[in-house]
């Protein structure tokens, strides 16, 4: 296989996972508090070829004396757009959104901790029926900011979730505190669902290095911000997604022609042997 062919099979590999990113974003569009990703690249391996005996000859030139060949470019980050998304009010006690980018929920899943912007909110009946338990549309526990799944009474009214996600209720003996982060290093955070984000699997990152724990004892309840009966919406922007699906797509074809054309050199070489 030439150099030019190898140089655009591993540059259509990363082109095509970047092309699944956006269509991933467009598909969650309507999905409550989902926030975007978006892909940046970096060349791979890059050979320096010196053809020049002295640089003498290339006196005013700009660029690098050497001649650089790479083998193409490869997906080196996947951040996440924290870019707060737009509110709906929908008059539902248990719709709660956060009016800060930086903030999200704790949630349960599978006992893993994550994290999630998606305020809907509902309660779901016990096993033993003694009792309900907060969680959200897809089924995951919220956590209160002990990191324990909030069980509530059957008999409960008038659910009321102030500012700093304090939660209380008719029927409710104590205030609950939701549990709730601030973000730090959102580039860290990776994807685990559609509106779930976790920790990376790298031992070696601590999670005091990605958020920080807003919780009474630390004195930091203060700085939640969320609304009650509203819901963010996802911060997709379709035309950006549209746009960039079109670059990659051109980006395909250009490598699929280079392909086709190092092909056809090679052919042409075979015959003149």
């Amino acid at each position: 296989m030439s150099h030019m062919m190898t140089t655009a099979v591993n540059t259509m590999n990363q082109l095509q996972k970047q092309f699944d990113l956006i269509s991933h974003n467009i598909s969650n569009s309507q999905t409550t508090g989902f926030k975007t990703q978006n892909a940046s690249f970096a060349e791979l391996m890059v050979q320096s070829i010196n053809n020049q005996s002295s640089e003498e000859k290339e006196i005013g030139r700009v660029t690098p004396f050497e001649i650089r060949q790479g083998v193409g470019a490869r997906l080196t980050k996947l951040p996440i757009n924290l870019a707060q998304g737009s509110l709906k009010t929908t008059d539902r006690p248990l719709d709660i959104a956060f009016t800060s980018p930086k903030q999200f929920l704790k949630v349960s899943d599978d006992d893993a901790l994550r994290f999630t912007r998606n305020g809907a909110l509902y309660l779901m009946p016990l096993d033993n029926q003694q009792g309900l338990q907060l969680v959200t549309q897809d089924g995951n526990p919220i956590l209160d900011e002990n990191n324990n799944r909030i069980t509530l009474p059957n008999e409960i009214s008038n659910i009321q979730i102030n500012d700093h996600g304090q939660l209380t209720a008719e029927g409710l003996a104590n205030p609950i505190q939701l549990g709730v982060i601030e973000v730090k290093k959102p580039q860290l955070l990776e994807q685990k669902g559609d509106s779930l984000l976790g920790l990376p699997d790298d031992p070696n990152v601590e999670a005091e290095e990605i958020y920080t724990d807003l919780t009474t004892g630390a004195g930091l309840r203060g700085n939640i911000e969320m609304q009650q009966q509203t819901l963010e919406n996802s911060n997709v922007d379709i035309g950006v997604e549209l746009s960039n699906m079109t670059m990659v797509q051109r980006a395909l074809q250009f490598q699929s022609r280079s392909i086709s054309i190092s092909d056809q050199m090679l052919g042409i070489i075979n015959n003149i042997r």
